[in-house]
């Protein structure tokens, strides 16, 4: 961590774009006049005047490489030379003011969410529901306490943002960088921030919210596979003990067998006991992971100092 506060001049704002000709001027224009002079526009292959605009305005352009949100992240990270990496929507949905607020907490943090507090009227309601949904699930599996893990705005060290393997190609990156923080330093945060109403045509429909959850509890399945074995294995816990309860209770006061149920409800119980024994030895691995990132962290500091 930093002895200060990151200023403007310690930031890259990450621009990624497909068709944003209406909003892009207005997004650069406001993080201009918010201090945030460095700003690369990732642009996804748009036919509009996107690009033209944004070079106008003074930012720098490049070309994605591939597709997908999460690749366009992947593109600028091999062009941004700042300490932090401020990414956000060429929509003109986020509040480029709240730069401020996010780099008064980051020395903190590895990564500062912008948290859509205010202006929650101007998200679709489907798309409101499914971020919920979202956000839950990653709490739970992530163990962490987030309101709204899919914003399109947040701060994030660039060093740690290079980390990720960015394996989803779609909006799913927001996810995908958060849950690596939460993994690995856990120095995550939010800032509540106003939403607009989005200039121009919006491009997340349902299907992306299924992609999002599902990568949600495949990242989980890496970043945290105590909690998924933990709850497959309860998954056969739960009916199993009932059954065999069942069965016994008709074997000794009614003298009924039931072998076929009695097989069924031994064999799940037996899977979840061994998924709650490997969740355990899990558990043990990862802690032992933490400790070791301490120690070499530590070491890293003394070496610097």
């Amino acid at each position: 961590m930093s002895s200060g506060s990151p200023s403007k001049s310690d930031v890259t704002a990450v621009i990624p774009t497909l068709q944003e000709e209406e909003g892009i001027g207005l997004v650069i224009d406001e993080l201009k006049a918010n201090g945030v002079e460095k700003i690369i526009v990732v642009d996804g292959g748009s036919t509009d005047r996107t690009r033209e605009v944004a070079s106008s305005k003074g930012a720098r352009v490049v070309l994605q490489e591939g597709r997908g949100k999460a690749l366009a992240i992947k593109t600028a990270l091999k062009y941004v030379e700042t300490p932090w990496m401020l990414v956000i929507d060429g929509d003109y949905t986020y509040d480029a003011s709240y730069v401020d607020a996010m780099l008064s907490v980051a020395k903190d943090y590895d990564e500062i969410i912008g948290a859509r507090l205010l202006g929650r009227e101007n998200i679709p309601l489907l798309n409101r529901f499914g971020n919920w949904v979202i956000t839950k699930a990653f709490n739970v599996l992530f163990g962490v306490r987030l309101s709204d893990v899919c914003s399109g705005m947040y701060l994030v060290r660039t060093e740690i943002a290079r980390e990720v393997w960015f394996e989803g190609k779609g909006f799913s990156v927001e996810v995908e960088i958060a849950a690596h923080v939460a993994n690995t330093t856990r120095r995550i945060a939010e800032v509540p921030i106003r939403y607009r109403r989005r200039v121009g045509k919006g491009k997340l429909g349902k299907r992306h919210g299924f992609l999002i959850l599902f990568d949600t509890v495949r990242l989980a399945w890496r970043y945290n596979p105590t909690l998924v074995i933990f709850l497959l294995g309860s998954l056969s816990l739960m009916p199993g003990v009932p059954i065999f309860l069942w069965v016994f209770y008709e074997y000794v006061f009614r003298g009924v067998e039931h072998f076929v149920w009695a097989i069924i409800s031994l064999q799940m119980v037996s899977v979840g006991l061994v998924s709650v024994l490997l969740s355990i030895l899990s558990l043990y691995l990862k802690r032992l992971e933490y400790r070791l990132i301490e120690k070499i962290e530590k070491r890293l500091r003394q070496v610097q100092a």
